[in-house]
């Protein structure tokens, strides 16, 4: 299925059902007292966050939603009935956005979170409403008020505790497909990874969530590469793990430096997050002979640099030890969800 993470709608919630003019005519009764009915209430438009659902591809093909009118009022004062709520189903992690305001309307992180985006309009009242003393025959009726229309921005952000990130080629999809069942598309250059992926690790009891993104390159917070887009889907994660490919970076520290300036400079609240930083491919010489000289000027920087090979399994699952224990200590500060100036 192919990965859609925005789309724009419009909403229209019913609008509220005409009053009656009516009269009794009864056997007895020939010229009875007004009898017409307020209309019903038109329908609300409510976005639903569904587990079952991964994309927003729905909405490139239904773009506008609407919700049912209320019937009008009948006679013998009968309110017509209300009009049947639109309910739409969006991924959980879906932020809903004014489209003109950018305003957050909501941000759906649970299953089955719910928002009314569009309220129904309120039905109009039936002549019975307007009878006085003086008017005991009134024609007068209220039409409905129209529901309530606008545009919105659908924002899917992935749910996951882990975020890898690094320059385009530096082995996530290896590890992310190591340590888990996903099954993403790797090959040997750039931007194999063209959307996000997700993963999950098992460590002892721990289920750890892990989301691979497109790699980023110099320039990606002005739109070069593949840009920052994907950056959104790892702004709800506790822990980052910063990859360095050492079989290939000609600077591995300036890589590193690179990557952190593009994640501030698409938000610092993302750059801010705990981060580990690895060295992938030690099963390449090249990587394995210069490991340790990269370690120490890393370490001189207060950074530390761990090692692992995605291909052969070293150091993966001590990795995996260091990523659960740091997730932890995220969620018990409450980390997970930091929406911290999250564009």
């Amino acid at each position: 299925m192919k990965f859609v993470d925005e789309a724009l709608i419009s909403v229209k919630a019913g609008d509220g059902g005409r009053g009656c003019v009516a009269f009794l005519r009864e056997k007895y009764r020939p010229h009875g007292g007004p009898s017409g009915g307020d209309g019903g209430p038109g329908g609300d438009v409510v976005l639903r966050a569904d587990p079952g659902l991964t994309t927003l591809l729905d909405f490139r093909f239904q773009r506008h939603l609407e919700a049912e009118r209320g019937e009008h009022g009948r006679g013998k004062e009968q309110t017509g009935a209300a009009g049947a709520s639109r309910v739409v189903r969006v991924p959980v992690g879906t932020r809903v956005l004014d489209a003109e305001t950018s305003e957050l309307v909501a941000d759906l992180t649970r299953a089955d979170a719910e928002v009314v985006v569009a309220r129904g309009g309120r039905g109009g009242r039936g002549n019975a409403r307007f009878a006085t003393a003086t008017n005991q025959a009134p024609r007068r009726v209220e039409p409905g008020l129209p529901g309530e229309a606008r545009a919105l921005r659908l924002e899917l952000r992935l749910l996951a505790d882990v975020g890898l990130v690094g320059f385009p080629n530096a082995g996530k999809s290896t590890l992310i497909a190591a340590v888990s069942a996903a099954r993403p598309r790797i090959a040997d250059y750039p931007f194999t990874t063209l959307v996000p992926n997700l993963g999950v690790a098992r460590v002892d009891d721990d289920a750890i969530v892990i989301a691979d993104i497109p790699g980023l390159i110099e320039g990606a917070h002005r739109g070069l590469g593949l840009g920052t887009r994907f950056l959104r889907h790892v702004s709800r994660t506790a822990v980052l793990v910063h990859l360095i490919d050492l079989a290939s970076a000609d600077d591995p520290l300036a890589a590193f430096d690179a990557v952190k300036h593009e994640l501030a400079a698409f938000d610092a609240g993302l750059a801010a997050k705990p981060q580990l930083v690895v060295a992938t491919k030690l099963d390449v010489t090249e990587a394995r002979e210069r490991f340790a000289t990269v370690r120490d000027a890393f370490a001189a920087r207060g950074v530390e640099l761990l090692g692992i090979s995605a291909v052969s399994g070293e150091g993966v699952r001590a990795l995996l030890v260091r990523v659960a224990d740091a997730v932890r200590r995220a969620r018990a500060d409450h980390l997970p969800g930091d929406e911290r100036s999250a564009p």
